[in-house]
């Protein structure tokens, strides 16, 4: 979360008044005038402009959607936001509710199913069931076509994955997601659809490109035929990682470190009083140096380059999740408190181009 001049201020001001109290004189290093200063990056980064068109629901759900897919009157599509839904436990005082659409042990479950009711409204209209995975961040992808069997026990996930494809009409694929990556797939001649959750495990786990060669595989699609759209989450600007997670990228792709940027913050009270910030540790194995930041909308988009997508179909829509607070669930900005977005692709039984 980016730090205002205003709290920078504050909390200098506190310094200086518990420095005064011990006879102590603050430092004369200057504080920084304005905002606090733009991070820094050793290696500069792709600039990415948000994509996608916002559109509102007469029940007051907004959804983000790709303007080329409403083209096609088959496919049905949408990317939740917080908005527009009956669920108090997650929103502010000037909040009139969130749309959290996953079964947090927060919420109420008759809130997330009528959440989940005005959602599926919003993107599908009627006669669409909504069928959503118990996502483990794994490479496991789920062909709908083959099972049988109960997909859900009431409204409640059975099956595990963190991937799902189907070239039935009538189900909306969902996946959950609060920072992880939603990718959707389709298959714009055969009418196949696949919808994908790629955390950064996922899309170690190369979840997206095994999806789209399973497509292959199952439905010939012809990679000329494929379109994608990789949805709102944790933007590079915001998605700091260890160093064992780089490790682990470059032991998998060779593209590995167009992926990564070091990303130096300033922060005015460090400028001011680096002494309280000196540690004890023997050099080079302080905490304090520069942060390891992934991109996993570059991640996911190289992944559908490799698995044959021509780049002109694949959308990225750069909507930061941590960043945009008033429009999204974020896990790693809320602490973990927070709800869930849904991320749906469906085939309707209209026929079209």
């Amino acid at each position: 979360m980016k730090q205002t001049y205003l709290e920078s201020a504050k909390a200098i001001a506190s310094i200086d008044a518990l420095l005064l109290q011990g006879e102590l004189k603050p430092g004369k290093r200057a504080t920084r005038k304005g905002l606090a200063g733009p991070r820094r990056q050793k290696n500069e980064l792709r600039e990415w402009q948000p994509g996608g068109e916002w559109l509102q629901s007469t029940n007051g759900v907004e959804v983000l959607v790709e303007p080329q897919w409403l083209k096609l009157k088959w496919l049905r599509h949408g990317f939740s936001s917080r908005s527009g839904g009956a669920s108090k436990i997650y929103a502010g005082d000037d909040s009139t509710g969130d749309l959290n659409l996953s079964w947090t042990k927060e919420d109420d479950a008759k809130f997330v199913r009528l959440n989940r009711k005005r959602f599926v409204a919003a993107v599908a209209g009627s006669g669409f069931k909504l069928v959503t995975l118990r996502q483990t961040h794994s490479g496991v992808v789920r062909n709908l076509d083959k099972i049988r069997k109960p997909m859900e026990k009431a409204g409640r996930a059975v099956l595990r994955g963190d991937a799902m494809m189907t070239s039935r009409s009538g189900l909306l694929l969902g996946i959950q997601t609060a920072d992880c990556i939603p990718v959707l797939l389709v298959d714009v001649k055969k009418k196949v659809v696949a919808a994908f959750h790629a955390g950064w495990r996922g899309t170690l786990a190369r979840i997206v490109e095994r999806g789209a060669g399973t497509m292959r595989l199952t439905y010939g699609s012809r990679t000329d035929d494929l379109r994608a759209v990789i949805g709102p989450g944790i933007g590079p600007c915001c998605y700091a990682v260890s160093e064992d997670v780089r490790i682990e990228f470059d032991s998998q792709f060779a593209y590995a470190p167009e992926l990564f940027s070091e990303v130096y913050d300033s922060d005015p009270i460090r400028e001011k009083y680096p002494m309280l910030f000196l540690t004890q540790r023997a050099p080079g194995h302080s905490n304090i140096g520069p942060q390891i930041h992934l991109n996993l909308w570059e991640a996911n988009r190289r992944q559908l380059l490799a698995a044959g997508l021509e780049e002109k179909n694949i959308s990225v829509l750069a909507q930061c999740t941590s960043c945009q607070r008033q429009k999204f669930f974020s896990h790693r900005r809320d602490s973990g408190f927070t709800g869930r977005m849904l991320n749906a692709i469906g085939i309707a039984t209209v026929r079209g181009k």
